[in-house]
């Protein structure tokens, strides 16, 4: 029998020395806990993903090093994590690196470097040719880097049949909504077709606009779960693998012993299951919460409209961060209602945030006298109303100058998609919690939050959306109803569709527009701050549209 532990770490990109420090910490709990085994993620080490990083020879030669001074963390068990490996050429390496008895024993180089989506492995690594096996306690092990797994026919079916009884994968998966189930669905089929036990080590955590979410899992042969780790937090789970040692003719490269003491029977821990809903907003705390605090800020700020964007955000921040350390600022102006100025009260309260009101009628009026001359001659329209946004995003970003504090925008994906939103004005700020949430999916997060109790206020969730950037504005008399927009927005974007072309009837003129109003929007997209992805295609590494571009759908 041998005893794997899988150590599903957070760890911040760049950062050698903390990462080091949570690998070391995690190889001791798996020693306490008598494994032989403990498995880190893909490129925990320097954290995932790195990006141009990896064109600092520095930057490498310190990982390098880094991995040395690991190795001798490995004494009484063994233990594999991620990192880059560089060879005489200066080519480098998605590596896994096998640790035992002080030393480096073994390094496994990715043979699948992933270049779609959110993915770009083919900018910075080589493919490998190595095998990956070695042997523990008799007993042959295959080690895979994330994508090794995803093909068939591949990296673990060659292990296989060259002996391996056991296949180990480490990976940095990041979250979309439709990701756990495809993930599942492929480790349970490899652990069935290969007759042997698959245990996936998986990233957790928030890197810019990805967030990984864990789900550590160890498949026995017969693709039953035998340990399951957490989502969206970090956790060390540990399996027993009963397989008798391997007998081979020709001995392997890497055989390795370990002196574990002897061990108890493992508690049975069952995972716990979320709904759907339940993983977007535990994507949305989590990615919030690390891009915070991973770059060092304290304190946050929302401009609270008394809209359910701004509610939500507010509601997401204060489960990422605590409600003393966030600070709403409502703006009131000449067209903002009695309610929404009320709810904006009133989701601070119901939070327990601090919430600062600075009415912005006077700065308007002071902004279009300073304009009259200029404007003189043309009926007020779309540019005053502009002046608004821009006013209450100056406000927020000069609080956030003085204070340090980092403003949180609201803006959701409906309204990136379509640029139904103003430059330099509610798009200001540092990062986007939920610009990949489409309105729709808004209101669900908002009633998901008022599970226990009302926090975003009723007449919120049931008042007709609106910028009140003019008398009885709403957002109906701009664009389509929103669940008619996210429809045709997800088969436009997500789905690669032609939606002018498979849209027919009534619908049909609105989808052009729809197009019309996304491709010509791409200026203000790339100037958007980052925001948690969370849908198979998201607006930033995954949406690369030219802003100067002639081709048209329509």
């Amino acid at each position: 029998m041998i005893r794997i532990a899988l150590a599903q770490i957070n760890p911040i990109v760049g950062d050698l020395k903390g990462n080091s420090l949570r690998i070391k910490d995690e190889i001791a709990k798996a020693a306490a806990l008598c494994a032989d085994l403990v498995v880190f993620p893909e490129l925990a080490l320097c954290g995932y993903p790195p990006e141009d990083l990896l064109y600092k020879e520095h930057f490498i030669k310190d990982n390098l090093h880094a991995v040395n001074e690991l190795a001798k963390e490995a004494k009484i068990i063994a233990a594999i994590f991620g990192f880059v490996d560089m060879d005489k050429k200066g080519n480098l390496y998605n590596a896994a690196a096998i640790i035992h008895n002080g030393k480096v024993v073994g390094v496994y180089h990715k043979r699948q470097l992933p270049n779609y989506g959110v993915f770009d492995e083919k900018r910075y690594f080589i493919s490998g040719n190595n095998e990956g096996l070695f042997s523990l306690n008799g007993v042959s092990i295959g080690v895979s880097i994330c994508e090794d797994i995803w093909i068939d026919r591949g990296v673990v079916e060659e292990q296989v049949r060259n002996g391996a009884k056991v296949i180990i994968n480490i990976s940095s998966s990041p979250y979309d909504v439709g990701k756990l189930s495809q993930r599942e669905k492929l480790l349970k089929e490899k652990a069935k077709k290969l007759k042997a036990p698959v245990c996936y080590a998986n990233l957790v955590g928030g890197q810019d606009e990805l967030v990984f979410d864990g789900g550590s899992v160890v498949y026995g042969s017969k693709a039953d779960v035998l340990a399951y780790g957490k989502q969206f937090e970090e956790d060390l789970i540990q399996a027993d693998l009963n397989i008798s040692p391997s007998h081979r003719k020709k001995k392997m490269k890497i055989e390795l012993k370990t002196s574990a003491a002897p061990k108890k029977t493992i508690k049975e821990i069952k995972a716990v299951r979320y709904t759907s809903i339940e993983r977007i907003y535990k994507a949305l705390v989590l990615g919030t919460r690390d891009y915070i605090q991973k770059n060092g800020f304290e304190k946050v700020l929302i401009g609270l409209s008394g809209g359910i964007d701004s509610a939500v955000v507010a509601a997401v921040a204060a489960e990422a961060v605590g409600a003393n350390n966030v600070i709403g600022v409502t703006m009131p102006s000449q067209y903002t209602s009695d309610g929404t100025k009320s709810d904006a009260f009133g989701v601070a309260g119901n939070l327990g945030i601090e919430i600062l009101e600075i009415p912005i009628r006077d700065i308007f009026e002071s902004y279009t006298e300073g304009l009259k001359d200029t404007f003189q001659g043309t009926k007020p329209g779309l540019a005053e109303e502009n002046i608004q946004a821009r006013i209450r995003g100056n406000i927020l970003m000069a609080i956030s100058n003085k204070y340090g504090w980092l403003v949180l925008t609201t803006g959701n994906k409906s309204e990136f998609a379509v640029g139904y939103c103003t430059l330099y004005g509610d798009m200001s700020g540092g990062f986007a919690v939920i610009k990949d949430v489409p309105k729709t999916k808004v209101y669900e997060l908002a009633r998901f939050i008022n599970r226990q109790r009302e926090i975003v206020p009723s007449s919120t969730i049931e008042r007709a959306p609106s910028a009140e950037l003019r008398e009885n504005q709403k957002d109906q008399d701009s664009l389509p109803p929103y669940d008619l927009l996210d429809k045709l927005l997800a088969g436009y974007i997500e789905e690669h569709k032609s939606i002018t072309r498979n849209v027919k009837g009534k619908n049909k003129d609105i989808a052009k527009e729809v197009v019309r109003l996304v491709d010509r929007s791409e200026y203000k997209r790339r100037q958007s701050p980052p925001g948690v992805k969370i849908s198979p295609r998201a607006f930033g590494k995954d949406w690369r549209l030219p802003i100067t571009n002639k081709y048209s759908d329509l």
